[in-house]
């Protein structure tokens, strides 16, 4: 291939690559300290499912082939060197069908359950109750809408609950492809509950239509 055919096909998939930037998208991995290996990081760690690589390149504007390279290294990194002395981490860089996610080692297994299960027999914290209540009333559900209405990363207080028996994994989502969170029957028998459908009502604890609507407001139209 000549040198203007290399540059002709360099400009068209710099061109493609513009075109199909997300309109949200107004910067570049090297703007950022780390560049495309930092923002692979900072994107698996706050992602509540496995991420593929279509995704990520898509996302950050990038070839595929540069986000497959990246990721092979962090992994590699995380693996550690011990002819270097270089120590792995407590987590790993994981590749599965559904994509690539943060995950914590086998082997570190029994210290991640005695951090978890630390104080189970104390009553649950507000911030576990919250997710609990939303897993209750609105199953399944998914650990993105639960962060979503609780307004906070949830992934802490739903592997606590998980841990405790409360809650399991349940199917996937067809669009999202995420776990889907129900309440277990170990849950049912802490509440004194046959089923779900003796949860109480939320209605008594929600605002009324007139106090969600402030004074001179009305949903109808004003007549003419």
């Amino acid at each position: 291939m000549s040198e203007r055919n290399e540059y002709d096909e360099h400009n068209g998939q710099t061109e493609v690559a513009e075109q199909s930037r997300p309109e949200y998208v107004d910067f570049t991995v090297d703007d950022f300290p780390g560049g495309l290996a930092a923002c692979l990081e900072a994107i698996l760690m706050v992602a509540d499912q496995p991420q593929t690589v279509e995704d990520m390149a898509r996302v950050l504007v990038v070839d595929e082939s540069d986000v497959e390279d990246a990721l092979q290294a962090l992994r590699a990194e995380y693996e550690g060197d011990a002819a270097r002395g270089i120590r792995p981490r407590g987590f790993e860089l994981r590749h599965t069908a559904r994509g690539w996610q943060f995950a914590n080692r086998a082997e570190f297994e029994p210290v991640v359950s005695a951090f978890v299960t630390d104080g189970q027999t104390a009553r649950l914290s507000q911030a576990a109750l919250e997710a609990l209540a939303i897993v209750a009333y609105r199953q399944p559900v998914t650990r993105a809408q639960v962060a979503a209405i609780r307004g906070v990363n949830s992934d802490g207080v739903i592997r606590s609950l998980a841990v405790r028996g409360l809650i399991a994994e349940n199917g996937m989502d067809p669009d999202s492809r995420a776990a889907l969170l129900v309440t277990s029957e170990f849950f049912l028998d802490q509440m004194g509950l046959n089923s779900l459908d003796e949860l109480p009502s939320l209605a008594p604890f929600l605002p009324s239509v007139a106090e969600m609507t402030r004074p001179g407001e009305s949903d109808e139209e004003p007549v003419s």
